[in-house]
């Protein structure tokens, strides 16, 4: 069987995270500038080899201060530390459309195993031809696994930012030519 590469259709793929705020509310944010991309032997996913990045500098949660706080020392540095890598390990089939995406996540030069839940949507070809694939991802991590340490007790008790932090992915990747 042939080894297949897939690349990310960046215009229909978006990658997220959600952080509880004063330990009452999420506030949101994404990766503007990212990437995704995957070998299958075939068009079998459940081999897949998937590598991601992301700018770290391209984080993005609606607010200029609190994204130019993100990308301080603080938390991403993304001036030493320019990228955020997952790179897989394995795919676990739980049925024909449930997974577990296992792999190493990189965040400023620390690397640490994630599992993340991934959906997978199906493959199908565009109006131009074009063969693609999708899947929902989510998971959860400690952002200190990852030296995010920063954080401010409350007067009332509790911290101004959790320690987990949900992601949430929807990629599409298109087979290359």
């Amino acid at each position: 069987m042939s080894t297949v590469k897939w690349n990310l259709d960046p215009s229909h793929s978006e990658i997220g995270f959600k952080v509880k705020h004063l330990m009452i509310t999420n506030v949101s944010g994404a990766f503007e500038k990212f990437n995704v991309k995957a070998e299958t032997e075939g068009g079998n996913f459940s081999s897949a080899k998937i590598e991601f990045t992301a700018e770290a500098g391209s984080v993005n949660t609606g607010d200029e201060q609190r994204d130019k706080h993100l990308k301080s020392a603080d938390f991403f540095d993304a001036e030493n530390h320019p990228e955020l890598k997952f790179v897989s390990t394995g795919l676990e089939k739980k049925s024909d459309e449930e997974y577990v995406l296992n792999g190493n996540l990189t965040i400023r030069g620390t690397s640490h195993p994630v599992k993340l839940k991934a959906e997978f949507g199906g493959i199908g070809k565009d109006p131009w031809g074009n063969e693609k694939a999708g899947f929902s991802l989510s998971g959860k991590l400690n952002r200190k696994d990852f030296n995010l340490n920063w954080n401010a007790a409350l007067e009332a008790g509790g911290v101004l930012v959790s320690d987990e932090v949900r992601l949430y992915a929807e990629i599409q990747l298109v087979k290359a030519a």
